[in-house]
């Protein structure tokens, strides 16, 4: 492999799943209705993450921010998300793969939490691969939960060290991203995994999220391969 670092295949793959909402304005459709579309497409590029050998898959469901979007929209998503565990608990099971949500549950609804704590409940042994939703997630929230289990830990702050932190995170048995993917044309990642992104690759893709095929997650797979990665040396 020449004189690169990089495996082949991420180990932990991380999409930004943006562009819906423009996506269906542009078709005429209610956002609701890109949003609908988005969830297929993750659906397909969970299972190409897996066919192609990675063993997470991560994904932006819902940020700290998006509750300052419409009243109506933000009701969907909430109402979406129980809809969608549902819809896949049942298959990713019977599949061997393990559910699991990172996130505050501050602000989410009984019917919403029921849905998360079953998902991770059904699925917590299963081994083939994880798929982690970031729902309610943000990046700065969860330094400050960190921060917060720190100081209720049985160490003093001098005592600690970068495994104590690590032990800290959101479902701390979650690697670091290898790739984190954004579609839609932006290039940021809005506290996107911020504590396990520190080394990730990343792809700025120009399509919306809803226009991304098995065929383009191959593809950044393949360019990820072609990337050397030197974690500082």
């Amino acid at each position: 492999m020449s004189d690169s670092i990089t495996p082949s295949v991420p180990v932990h793959i991380g999409f930004i799943m943006d562009g819906n909402r423009r996506w269906a304005k542009e078709r005429g459709l209610l956002p609701m209705q890109g949003h609908e579309a988005g969830v297929d497409v993750f659906h397909a590029a969970v299972r190409t993450c897996f066919d192609q050998g990675a063993k997470y898959v991560s994904a932006y469901a819902f940020s700290t921010e998006n509750w300052a979007r419409a009243e109506e929209e933000v009701k969907f998503l909430m109402a979406l998300v129980p809809r969608v565990l549902k819809r896949y608990l049942k298959e990713f099971n019977r599949d061997n793969i393990r559910i699991t949500v990172l996130g505050s549950r501050e602000n989410l609804s009984k019917s919403v939490l029921k849905a998360i704590d079953e998902a991770e409940s059904t699925t917590s042994l299963n081994t083939a691969g994880t798929v982690a939703l970031c729902f309610n997630y943000g990046g700065k929230q969860e330094l400050l939960d960190m921060i917060k289990l720190a100081v209720e830990s049985d160490k003093k702050a001098s005592e600690l060290t970068l495994h104590d932190v690590q032990g800290f995170l959101y479902h701390p048995e979650i690697p670091p991203c290898d790739l984190i993917v954004r579609a839609s044309g932006e290039k940021r990642i809005s506290g996107f995994m911020l504590p396990r992104s520190e080394y990730a690759e990343f792809i700025f893709e120009d399509k919306y999220w809803p226009d991304i095929t098995p065929e383009d997650v191959k593809g950044y797979i393949e360019e990820y391969a072609a990337r050397c990665r030197r974690f500082g040396q």
